[in-house]
């Protein structure tokens, strides 16, 4: 039981310092291999926390857990996982809560839209490009067009995806 705590404020420590669970995994190695696992075990925890559906963050800090302490290091982990986030996005929707009625924010959102709007033009044209940076084919922009069409058309996103994705793979080989 005395070692829980530790490994509580861990977790605390490791979702406090990285923003994402792929950007988590290096700190935790830091702090878990060599104190609660050897690098084989945590290797295997990644993968295996990888293979399943759900949150590999959360599946790599209860397995990380489970290895130092059992179910309660499992359970404890997975709160010192969960509780950063859960505290930021309380005091995020709070003072957006707190200033909602504001003008200046309706005219702030309505300040991002274009510049939003913009960025996902370039990164739609940088994923048509590919990594070579190779000019965007016909069939690529037949089916970008054919894609919007539909969708105006009030299709259901899923079937609008499914069916590109369909024709990517008959026409785009």
């Amino acid at each position: 039981m005395h070692n829980l705590w530790p490994l509580f404020l861990m977790f605390v420590k490791v979702n406090l310092l990285t923003t994402s669970g792929p950007a988590s995994v290096g700190l935790l190695y830091k702090e878990a291999v060599g104190k609660l696992m050897d690098e084989s075990q945590f290797v295997e925890a990644v993968g295996f926390s990888s293979v399943l559906p759900g949150s590999d963050a959360l599946q790599l800090a209860m397995f990380v857990g489970y290895s130092a302490g059992g179910i309660p290091g499992a359970l404890v982990a997975l709160m010192g996982s969960i509780l950063p986030p859960t505290v930021i996005m309380l005091l995020i929707v709070s003072a957006l809560k707190f200033v909602s009625g504001e003008v200046w924010v309706g005219n702030f959102v309505r300040g991002l839209t274009p510049a939003v709007a913009v960025l996902m033009v370039l990164v739609a044209v940088k994923i048509f490009r590919g990594e070579s940076g190779t000019p965007i084919g016909l069939f690529t922009v037949l089916i970008g067009v054919g894609s919007l069409a539909a969708y105006l058309l009030k299709a259901p996103a899923p079937l609008v995806l499914l069916a590109a994705g369909i024709l990517g793979i008959i026409f785009l080989r």
